[in-house]
């Protein structure tokens, strides 16, 4: 526990606050004025990520408070810099497939290209980007995100009533609402035309909430012929559909590879060959270029509450800012009576004066950033800061003695946790250990190699556990009533540890069952070590014991504690049909069930005359020799049917099978006074003989 660490100690988010003063160096922090989702319940900015759709409203997944876009000036870290090194390294890593598709889409990388079309009748334009140019010939109509910068100057008098009260209506949906690829897709035209950058065709330019101006350049061509969603957008705005690709699209679009029709120097072509045609056509004549796009979008790291790290931050009446100096580290919070929001979007660390001004040695005045860091932040380099800390201070990350340390420890070799933070923490984290390694502080590209998605404990109902559905197991009643060893037995042993599994009472009674069992077999009824265990071994419990060492040991590796505990219980069995048991192989067997149930094996390691717990001991190891038995079951049928079973030399004949078999007292009996036709004798298995 002299590595428990806390992220709002100072002396810990001294680091947090260094390594934001490193990515402002980097450029990678900045401040944007954009359109954030704003929660006045919690009086503070949400991330995307933290923003729910609940009943068609935007609602904070903390305590469902509604949530509305508003512009305000907020910090920034230009993760989307390193959007390709998050995409490409997941390859690298041990982790679930489905956490790192996850992460895949959520970074979401697209290859097309930039289009420009022109305004009619003015000097604007605006870029689309698309990943079929080859689809170009076929653009009936352009959509633009409702809150796009060029949508109050172009729409006509005559429509800009209806494009106000659409824009208003789509402040009110989150992006994930507005994206969702379900929902019945709507808009309305803006009384203006682009210019089509080939044909020089007038096509109408629409709004419509699916197009969001934080992805991609918010704007769409749309190809109705081609696309279903733009398909679906026509027709329900008897818009044209013009096939460029040979096929029926009167009840459908075609978004296959085809041969390219009505589309001028692409005719012939397909996809591929059409895509780089257009896109060489469009960089010749200046009207576009190849681009690769990310849904990624940077991350929004402020917020307006006075619990999170301050930022190290001033902003001077000059209108210069500047990072306060690695001396004046941390940079800690103010004691306020008063914590509760400001009210003006602003944090309550806007009304700490005392704190909030400063003076310049020139005279110039000062004020401290008033927004606090996401929770995130403290969590991106945790795993850091336990290599890192020594008594209650941590090793300066930008020393010789942390470069050592963490070249030493790292990478984490084994995360467990939830999936639900597939595209927050654990994207954040291998962002932020980025940074690190390109600054040189860490000496891994990744921070955690494995990772391990554990499953959840369902009620006896086989639903999620709930205080309205009564289904929720205390475990500090479980430990009052069956022990603290017998949980964790239980909970290791109701399957696999990545499924949901439903509790069951009588599985827990199962558990403590086999404990006592266990405490039976290694301790008498005067808490002394049993008479069975002897220090002799007459080998015959060499083969199950080695197996189970083996068993065990491979299945702890892979995080199979059901079919760990399973085998154990084999040994068990055995353990009981013994005469006795060697002490060697009851230490042994001990130290493989300590992980599980350390409270009653660190006590029965002490009766067995330990003085130092059973934590020091080595790990027993197994002798594959002894893996191999030296006697074998064999079955013996009379016309197919089982007559005896025969314990013989694992390295008998087949004659001598045949022999031992036919010998066989019970066999005798079934075959006395009739002919037989034949004996089968399958190697290690089984001796059929067939009579008449």
């Amino acid at each position: 526990w002299d590595k428990e660490l806390n992220t709002t100690d100072p002396n810990y988010y001294k680091w947090t606050q260094w390594i934001f003063i490193q990515l402002y160096n980097m450029g990678l922090a900045e401040i944007r004025e954009i359109e954030v989702n704003w929660c006045e319940g919690l009086g503070t900015v949400l991330a995307n990520e933290e923003v729910l759709n609940v009943n068609g409203k935007m609602v904070s997944e903390r305590g469902e408070h509604p949530v509305i876009k508003k512009p305000m000036k907020q910090w920034v870290l230009k993760i989307t810099h390193y959007a390709e090194r998050l995409l490409q390294d997941l390859d690298t890593l041990d982790w679930p497939e489905s956490l790192k598709e996850m992460q895949r889409n959520w970074i979401g990388k697209s290859e097309g290209a930039l289009i420009n079309f022109k305004v009619d009748g003015r000097d604007s334009s605006f870029d689309v980007f698309t990943t079929r140019p080859d689809t170009v010939f076929g653009v009936s109509y352009v959509v633009l995100a409702p809150e796009h910068a060029l949508v109050d100057e172009i729409t006509t008098d005559a429509c800009r009533e209806a494009v106000k009260a659409y824009q208003e209506v789509s402040k009110a949906k989150s992006d994930l609402e507005r994206t969702e690829l379900n929902k019945e897709k709507s808009g309305v035209a803006t009384g203006a035309y682009a210019v089509h950058p080939i044909t020089n065709e007038l096509v109408p330019i629409w709004i419509g909430d699916y197009v969001l101006a934080s992805y991609g350049t918010g704007a769409v061509m749309a190809v109705p012929a081609h696309d279903e969603r733009d398909f679906e957008f026509a027709k329900k705005y008897d818009l044209p559909i013009k096939a460029i690709i040979e096929a029926d699209v009167t009840e459908a679009a075609f978004t296959d590879d085809g041969v390219h029709i009505e589309s001028d120097f692409i005719n012939g072509m397909n996809n591929a060959d059409a895509k780089a045609a257009v896109i060489n056509w469009l960089e010749e004549h200046a009207k576009g270029s190849r681009k690769v796009n990310y849904k990624l979008r940077d991350w929004l790291f402020s917020r307006q509450r006075y619990w999170g790290e301050p930022f190290p931050v001033i902003q001077w009446e000059d209108g210069t800012v500047s990072v306060v100096e690695e001396s004046e580290l941390p940079l800690e919070l103010p004691v306020m009576d008063n914590i509760k929001p400001s009210g003006t979007g602003e944090s309550p660390l806007a009304n700490a004066t005392e704190w909030l001004e400063v003076v310049r040695e020139d005279g110039v005045k000062g004020r401290r950033e008033t927004n606090t860091m996401p929770q995130w932040a403290g969590s991106c380099w945790y795993y850091v800061g336990y290599i890192l800390k020594q008594d209650e201070n941590y090793v300066g990350l930008n020393t010789e003695e942390a470069k050592q340390l963490l070249a030493d420890w790292l990478p984490v070799d084994l995360y467990i946790g939830g999936a639900e933070h597939a595209v927050l923490h654990l994207l954040y984290a291998r962002f932020w250990h980025k940074v690190l390694f390109d600054l040189g502080l860490v000496p891994t590209n990744e921070p955690f190699q494995r990772l391990f998605n554990q499953g959840m404990i369902l009620g006896e109902n086989n639903e999620k556990m709930s205080k309205s559905k009564g289904n929720v197991v205390n475990p500090d009643d479980v430990v009052a009533s069956h022990g603290a060893d017998t949980l964790r037995l239980y909970e290791m042993f109701m399957g696999p540890l990545d499924a949901a599994i439903a509790w069951s009472t009588d599985g827990l009674d199962g558990s403590r069952r086999f404990l006592d069992r266990v405490w039976r077999l290694f301790v008498n009824a005067e808490g002394g070590v049993s008479e069975k265990i002897v220090s002799e071994n007459n080998g015959k419990l060499d083969k199950v014991y080695h197996e189970t060492v083996k068993k065990v040991t491979e299945d702890y590796e892979k995080l199979g504690f059901n079919t760990a505990i399973a085998q154990m219980m084999i040994f068990i069995n055995e353990g009981y049909k013994a005469e006795n048991l060697p002490k060697e192989y009851v230490e042994g067997f001990i130290k493989l069930l300590n992980p599980i149930a350390p409270h009653m094996t660190e006590e029965i390691w002490s009766i067995l005359g330990h003085d130092e717990s059973i934590t020091y001991a080595a790990w027993p190891t197994y002798d594959e020799a002894k893996l191999v038995a030296d006697t074998i079951t064999i079955i013996a049928q009379v016309n197919g049917k089982l007559r005896a079973r025969l314990e013989v030399p694992a390295s008998i004949t087949k004659e001598e099978m045949e022999t031992q078999a036919l010998g066989h007292e019970n066999v005798k009996a079934f075959i006395e006074g009739k002919d037989i036709v034949k004996v089968i004798a399958v190697p290690g298995k089984l001796v059929n003989i067939v009579v008449k």
